[in-house]
């Protein structure tokens, strides 16, 4: 009985103006999003394989193990995702690098050491145009597939019962989860196919370019994220059949569905958004480099005055110079760090605020498994971390080597004077864990199977009581 029930709603739903409009407008939306990738990801792959190579070739350009050690790494690259056309994720919005560099010059010949730097990206003072919206496949997902689903649902139980079909069915003793199940099947079936041929013909058109390779852990990650959308496909065919179990007519069904969907999908992920960015301010660039300035000053006030026990004395000068390089570096990596553990507390917050929207949950379980926006931003930056210390470490072991070196870091004249092994030193390498991708989707992947349970509870527990 629940096949019959999917057959006929499969049957018309496929003889409707709205199945072909879906499939028409999916098509479109995925091959415009699939040709503007294969024209825009070779020259972002070329752009971050030129900027590597240049970065690379500087750090390697040192053999004196003191300039490896004060001049730092350069700049750090973030790898762009082959998976870029899914989800972009806010990329525009975050850095694509860091870079480690001494800038803090304690006196006329003593600067100190490296330190790790996070910019920030201002989009916005290179592009004045007007933004607009990104066709992928976050996109056609979250807004353009949840649309077509209530569209699809709205009417599945209060036109029935307009036209009398549901009386008509009830009192054939079908059982009412029985019709619910085929109806949900139904709408399922009657969406997921264009929604997968669409999909087919956007990997088909991306696959075939030699300039586009999607190896086998990328084929994973696309298996996942079909998975998640239809999940989120099923959480609004719930709701539709909620809403449409609940009311008397079709048209009172339509606008409750459209209001929520703007609530839900438009209103709060961008406002709760901005009210929960109100209640934490992160260290604005302004303070950053007053309190920097700040530091600095203090620091060469202390030095200057300790110079001054140091004269006839140049051992003694060589371990205060070793000692401020290092209380210099500290202060600045100190400081940098503290702005940006402000700002990724201020994101985290704005975030978990809007994880009341079906649409964020999609958006940041995408962005996980594509590999951009803020969680992909974090792994880079605990990569960039995780190298800072290995470079640092390399320095201490090369200058522990050298049976000739007083070790004394940070001074020329108590370091290493051997030259280093260019190949040696260690480059940086961003990486992804897709172990590390589950444990960060994991709470907003419960989030919205919960939503899902609850609305089809819900659905379930409304359509039994309906009166027809």
């Amino acid at each position: 009985m629940i096949w019959h029930i999917t057959k006929r709603e499969l049957y018309d739903n496929l003889n409707s103006l709205r199945f072909a409009l879906t499939t028409v407008l999916l098509f479109v939306l995925m091959l415009i999003n699939a040709v503007i990738h294969v024209q825009e990801h070779p020259e972002r792959m070329q752009k971050y394989h030129d900027a590597t190579t240049a970065s690379v070739s500087a750090l390697r350009s040192r053999t004196d193990l003191f300039s490896i050690a004060q001049e730092g790494p350069g700049n750090l690259y973030k790898k762009p995702s082959p998976l870029y056309f899914c989800a972009e994720g806010g990329d525009i919005f975050l850095p694509d690098y860091a870079y480690g560099i001494s800038r803090v010059q304690i006196a006329n010949n003593l600067r100190a050491f490296w330190s790790l730097y996070y910019p920030g990206a201002f989009p916005n003072i290179f592009n004045v145009r007007p933004d607009t919206v990104k066709v992928d496949w976050g996109f056609v997902i979250g807004y353009v597939l949840s649309l077509i689903t209530i569209l699809f649902t709205f009417d599945s139980i209060s036109g029935e019962r307009e036209r009398g079909t549901l009386r008509l069915m009830l009192s054939n003793s079908v059982p009412r989860h029985t019709v619910l199940i085929g109806k949900f099947l139904g709408a399922l079936v009657s969406i997921s196919v264009p929604f997968t041929f669409a999909i087919l013909m956007n990997l088909s058109v991306i696959s075939v370019s030699s300039d586009v390779h999607l190896g086998a852990d990328v084929w994973i990650r696309l298996v996942i994220i079909f998975i998640i959308a239809i999940l989120y496909l099923c959480l609004f065919i719930a709701l539709g059949l909620l809403v449409s179990s609940s009311v008397q007519n079709s048209v009172t069904s339509l606008v409750i569905l459209l209001l929520t969907w703007c609530v839900f999908v438009i209103f709060i992920p961008s406002t709760f958004a901005s009210i929960a960015s109100g209640f934490s301010s992160p260290m604005a660039y302004d303070e950053y480099f007053k309190r920097r300035n700040q530091n600095i000053k203090e620091l060469k006030e202390e030095y200057v005055a300790l110079l001054q026990e140091t004269r006839g004395f140049p051992d003694k000068k060589i371990q205060i110079d070793s000692e401020y390089l290092a209380k210099g570096t500290e202060q600045e990596e100190r400081l940098s760090q503290e702005q940006l553990t402000q700002q990724i507390a201020q994101i985290q917050l704005a975030r978990s605020v809007t994880r009341i929207s079906p649409v964020t949950l999609m958006q940041h379980l995408l962005e996980v498994f594509v590999g951009t926006g803020f969680e992909r931003h974090q792994q880079f930056l605990d990569n960039v971390q995780r190298y800072a210390r290995e470079y640092r470490e390399f320095v201490t072991d090369m200058d522990r080597a050298d049976p000739n070196s007083r070790h004394i870091i940070g001074v020329r004249e108590g370091m290493s004077q051997k030259p280093v092994n260019p190949e040696s030193i260690p480059a940086f390498e961003d990486e992804i864990s897709l172990s590390r991708d589950f444990n960060a989707a994991a709470i907003d992947l419960f989030l919205l199977i919960l939503f899902f349970v609850v609305l089809m509870s819900g659905t379930y527990l409304r359509f039994i009581c309906v009166e027809v």
